[in-house]
């Protein structure tokens, strides 16, 4: 039975992952951050440990246990749990940009370092990062997790050449818009980090404001967790997976106008959305 650490199984595409996973025969270690999360798994059939992104006894304790559990082998990681820090750029404290790396980058390169010791020694591994359609295009008000995603896709891109030759392939999957709580996780960051009484983007931010605060979905092409699912099954079980993996249309249509395009003119058409 292969197995496979997941992260940010609280809900969304970390949760679907985790369930369809699991019903194709993997063995599925779902990990939360809070501990009634993690309870919610485990009353859900799933084994399920506390692991947060931004301490790294967690995430040492987290491994430590599972690789107990599996006899100290692990075939593969999707590195999921994340969120959305909004907010212009020059109304964003450095420590609320230090927060989003915190979680979206340097927890899933310590994560990493701690699990390619064990794919090493096994000859095998898989590695997937769920980045983002905003992972190769930049938004207005978006600045921090986009550059998240940027700084994710190339560690992504140095370890598959670094790790060339060992059995370990590294794969990014790339979304657009899908269900989940990111836009309310993201509107408390927002809340949180965010003063827009003496901004000058304060229009924006009022409008921002009933977006994230609007239930279902907010964007056209909208597409269920299990998009995402289908992908990671590829990249997970295909004997050669893809580099990459677009999900949803808006991700497939922005992936050919940044190839195709002059970069002032997908600036215009990135400014109006």
């Amino acid at each position: 039975m292969p197995t496979i650490l997941i992260t940010g199984c609280s809900s969304g595409i970390g949760l679907c992952a985790a369930q369809g996973l699991r019903a194709r025969g993997w063995r599925v270690f779902a990990t939360a951050r809070s501990a009634q999360d993690v309870l919610r798994l485990q009353q859900s059939g799933l084994e399920s440990h506390a692991l947060d992104l931004a301490r790294t006894d967690s995430m040492a304790q987290a491994l430590d246990d599972i690789l107990d559990r599996t006899g100290g082998t692990l075939d593969a990681v999707f590195h999921n749990g994340a969120y959305g820090q909004p907010g212009a750029l020059e109304d964003l404290p450095v420590a609320a940009l230090r927060e989003q790396f915190e979680t979206n980058v340097f927890g899933w390169h310590e994560l990493t370092r701690r699990v390619l010791p064990v794919m090493r020694r096994q000859g095998h591994g898989r590695i997937v990062f769920n980045s983002s359609i905003l992972g190769f295009i930049a938004l207005r008000y978006r600045g921090a997790y986009i550059a998240s995603k940027y700084a994710t896709e190339g560690i992504a891109d140095t370890l598959r050449l670094e790790l060339r030759g060992t059995g370990i392939h590294i794969v990014l999957v790339e979304p657009g818009p899908v269900l989940s709580r990111f836009r309310e996780n993201a509107f408390a960051a927002y809340r949180r980090n965010i003063d827009k009484t003496s901004s000058s983007h304060r229009a924006a931010y009022e409008a921002m404001e009933q977006r994230l605060a609007t239930e279902g979905p907010a964007v056209p092409f909208t597409l269920p967790p299990e998009a995402v699912l289908q992908r990671l099954i590829h990249a997970l079980e295909s004997p050669r997976p893809r580099v990459r993996y677009y999900v949803t249309f808006p991700t497939f249509l922005f992936g050919t106008l940044k190839r195709v395009l002059p970069a002032r003119m997908l600036d215009r058409i990135l400014y109006r959305i």
